[in-house]
């Protein structure tokens, strides 16, 4: 296979795997959200109200379905760009400069994964482009007789 052949092969592949990599960022950001609000998956529920953990916790629950789901998924993905930079600045930085230093990785790797589909969208498999699909067949002008 040549170099061009393959190259050719990843390229065609790009919106596939994009997609792929939103459903598996959506579904973990999902589950953190799942785990703070609700307490699942052996995680203490944060209380009601609790700032900023519960407010946290429920963006990470509503933008995480949205990007899983791909319905909106620059705008949830922007917010969970922020909230998880945000959350990376107030709670991991004060602890050493570098994330392995103050457990601050996940945050890291939320917070460039979303900005990463701000800029390139949902990708395949998206039900946004499912509903866009649908809503322009039904919309089409009518046949010339």
């Amino acid at each position: 296979m040549t170099t061009s052949r393959l190259s050719d092969g990843l390229t065609t592949r790009q919106p596939l795997v994009l997609g792929l990599f939103r459903i598996v960022l959506g579904l973990l950001f999902t589950s953190e959200g799942a785990a703070t609000v609700f307490g699942v998956l052996d995680r203490k529920a944060s209380p009601v109200g609790d700032w900023p953990f519960w407010y946290a916790g429920v963006i990470e629950l509503v933008c995480g379905a949205l990007v899983l789901l791909g319905v909106g998924t620059r705008g949830a993905a922007f917010l969970s760009s922020g909230i998880m930079a945000f959350a990376y600045f107030t709670e991991h930085q004060k602890d050493g400069l570098f994330p392995l230093q103050n457990g601050g990785l996940a945050p890291v790797l939320f917070c460039w994964g979303f900005l990463l589909l701000v800029f390139y969208g949902p990708g395949a498999l998206a039900l946004s482009s499912l509903l866009r699909r649908e809503s322009g067949a039904r919309s089409g002008a009518p046949e010339a007789v």
